[in-house]
Order: C-alpha cells, then structure tokens, then sequence
C-alpha cells in the first residue's frame, strides 16, 4: 500500500519538489523511513477527497489489473437517498445514518456507528461547500458485498469541523467489500463532485431520480472533463 513521492506526483499531477515541500510542512501525510518519504493509498486519497483535487478515477487502484470504474448510480441505488436525517451534532449524525434503511443486511450498525465516529475523529469528512463523506476506515470488518453509497440530506446544518467552516447539509456515506473497492468508489465520488450539474442537483435537494439519471450520465461518460485542480496546498 505504500507509494514513492514519485509515485505521488504522478499520481497528483504535481512535481516530486512540490510532493517533499507539503510533506515536510505536513500538509499531506506522509511516513518517513530511513530518510525517505513513503505514503499509504487510503490516506492520500481520503487526503485528496479533502481537498478537493481532481484526481481521475483508477488512479489509486493496481494497474495490473485494470477494471472498469464503479458505477456511482448502481451504488447509490443499493444504498439510496435519504432526506431530513436527524442530528444537531456530528455524533447524532452519524448516528441516524448507521441506522438508515438503505445499510445493507447483515452489517452491524452499532459496530458501523462506532467506525464512523472513529474515522472522524481522525480528521473530518467535511469535504468543503457543504459536503461530507463518512465512511469506515477499514471496510472488511463490514463484509459488505459490494460498494455502497447512501445519499443523505440532513434535517438542519451540521458543524463537521470542514476545513472551509462551511456546516455540512449533504452527506456521502460509503461501504465497501474491500479497501481497494473503497478507494475506487471514494475517487469515482470525488471526481463526479466536481461536476456542476450534480453539485446544483445536491444544492437543491433534487429528487433521487434526477440525481440518479445524472449519476448515470456520468458513469456512461466517465468523469467530469478539465484537468487537475489545484489546491491551496500547492503554494507559490
């Protein structure tokens, strides 16, 4: 699971120089070892999702064994959209969607609760502009079958400690059978977020069949276009 910093940058779309620059002010975990900088897939692309950049799904999956993307409207349609969830904090928050009905059979939603309220206290979920994406730091213990996205629009703004201050009203939460499934559908996530039309649809509280037909539109047309974001990180 670890990457280079060369493996990073080509990854980020970003020079190895600007790669050691965040690293050293620690803007972007990273590991050192015997003087050199190692980073761990599941952090760097929770990290990227954070900051909004525009990473192209697959980037973080195993090259030699290339698949087609998740479909971000077969995962929500196993997880489905869920509107006023209940909450005034970020813990009842979390609370409320462990027990929506769209979590899948079999999963423990204490357990699932209880991983939720782990990762974020980790670091927030609150992706900036209102959005958040919960999800379990290790998705094995869930055993769930196949990724799973539950879309949730919440009752009343929540503060999700997000790096912009923005109170979170829409939430992603994923379930995954694995960690490289996480990764996977978290990157499809963070790319189709970019999309304008999809981002007006969630501003709106759309109904679940236009936020699906464009969800569907985006899985048939791959990921929004435009090149990589640039971050606030990225400096001078």
């Amino acid at each position: 699971m670890d990457l280079s910093v060369r493996e990073v940058a080509r990854l980020l779309s970003v020079s190895e120089r600007t790669v050691y620059r965040w690293a050293e002010r620690g803007s972007i975990p990273a590991h050192r070892l015997h003087d050199q900088y190692h980073f761990n897939r599941v952090e760097l692309q929770e990290w990227a999702a954070s900051q909004q950049r525009r990473v192209a799904p697959g980037l973080f999956t195993d090259e030699d064994a290339p698949e087609p993307p998740p479909s971000l409207a077969a995962a929500l349609e196993r997880g489905g959209v869920h509107y006023g969830v209940a909450g005034g904090t970020r813990a009842e928050v979390l609370h409320a969607l462990s027990r929506l009905p769209g979590i899948p059979a079999g999963v423990d939603r204490d357990l699932l609760y209880q991983l939720l309220l782990g990762r974020e206290t980790l670091a927030s979920t609150g992706i900036g502009e209102g959005i958040a994406v919960p999800h379990a730091r290790d998705p094995l213990v869930l055993r769930v079958k196949g990724p799973t996205v539950l879309l949730g629009f919440l009752a009343q703004p929540v503060d999700f400690g997000a790096l912009d201050g923005v109170p979170v009203r829409v939430v992603f939460t994923l379930l995954a059978p694995s960690i490289r499934e996480h990764l996977r559908t978290l990157s499809r996530l963070a790319f189709a977020l970019h999309d304008p039309v999809l981002r007006r649809l969630l501003a709106e509280q759309a109904g679940a069949a236009a936020i699906l037909a464009q969800l569907r539109a985006l899985d048939t047309s791959g990921a929004p276009g435009g090149a990589a974001g640039h971050s606030p990180a990225d400096g001078a």
